[in-house]
């Protein structure tokens, strides 16, 4: 029997995470179910069969709810077919929300989630007091700062007008790539996912930041002199990355943050399914997927894993 999650449909930072269509329109989505209306975000309604059907009685059966875009939802249906071989069936809900796939998970109404890096998550738990936890990795989205107006940083004129993600969690990276780039004078004490325009010291060329939804970030290219933004939207967006990029993010300390994940509540991480889950998604048929899409735009790693996650996490969260 289907089942229908009813939504905010607040759509996603994120790259945090991001969604790139609509259910409507989507074959993926129509498989999956069809996001509604609601009158509040942070409140849920789930109506189907029961919960029981929702979460799964077979021991075999795997609940996920995951975001309705291509680098989140092309590789799910290959893990889809990878664990009907070996004998589990796979429950997929695609949404462009990216609120409640934390809170559902964190509330028992699905196995686990894949749409969020772990600086959105640790965020949504601190904002919520919720305590889903990443079980391993799937890929990382580089991003960087691009411009269709000019060839270089030291090109930007004075006053130039510099877009950045208007959520917390995406907000400073593209604040501390201008600061490594030698234009801006940052608070070098604090971190990337806490960066915010307050931290600004010095702003010797006098940029003014419009601060956007992320994923409208390549579509807003041509009217601002440059930009933070995710490659992988800049290049759905039909622009070539290595001609637009004024500086590409290449530093560990933000490659950990920005690391996509599957994620759990507490203990999910013990189970034989999230086991059955990573084999899958870290398979060599996943890997050819992030390679072949967009000339490699998305980074896939295996980095995280349900034996190493620990760790990571606790040391991100301390």
């Amino acid at each position: 029997m289907p089942r229908t999650l009813t939504s905010s449909g607040v759509s996603g930072a994120l790259g945090l995470t991001g969604a790139t269509g609509s259910l409507a329109s989507s074959p993926l989505g129509r498989r999956g179910l069809l996001l509604g209306g609601l009158a509040a975000v942070g409140t849920f309604t789930l109506t189907s069969c029961g919960l029981a059907d929702a979460v799964g009685d077979d021991d075999r059966t795997i609940s996920m709810i995951v975001t309705e875009s291509a680098p989140f939802q092309d590789p799910t249906e290959i893990v889809k077919d990878i664990l009907a071989e070996d004998g589990w069936e796979l429950e997929t809900t695609y949404v462009t929300d990216i609120i409640q796939p934390n809170q559902v998970v964190a509330q028992g109404e699905y196995d686990a989630n894949f749409f969020q890096h772990i600086a959105y998550l640790r965020q949504f738990n601190q904002d919520n007091g919720t305590d889903v936890e990443p079980a391993f990795s799937v890929y990382y989205a580089p991003s960087g700062i691009f411009s269709l107006q000019h060839d270089s940083i030291e090109d930007l004129p004075d006053g130039a007008q510099i877009a950045l993600a208007v959520d917390t969690a995406n907000n400073g990276r593209g604040i501390k790539l201008l600061a490594d780039a030698g234009v801006l004078e940052i608070d070098e004490s604090k971190e990337v996912t806490e960066l915010s325009q307050r931290d600004i010291i010095d702003n010797p060329k006098d940029f003014e930041f419009i601060e956007i939804d992320q994923q409208s970030a390549a579509q807003t290219l041509p009217d601002v002199d440059a930009g933070f933004a995710f490659a992988r939207l800049v290049a759905e967006a039909g622009h070539d990355v290595a001609e637009t990029a004024l500086i590409l993010e290449d530093d560990e300390d933000v490659r950990i943050p920005f690391t996509c994940v599957v994620a759990g509540a507490p203990g999910f991480q013990d189970t034989e399914k999230a086991a059955a889950l990573q084999e899958a998604f870290q398979s060599e048929e996943v890997q050819q997927w992030f390679e072949d899409y967009l000339d490699g735009a998305i980074d896939f790693t295996d980095e995280f894993t349900l034996d190493t996650v620990e760790p990571i996490w606790e040391d991100f969260t301390a």
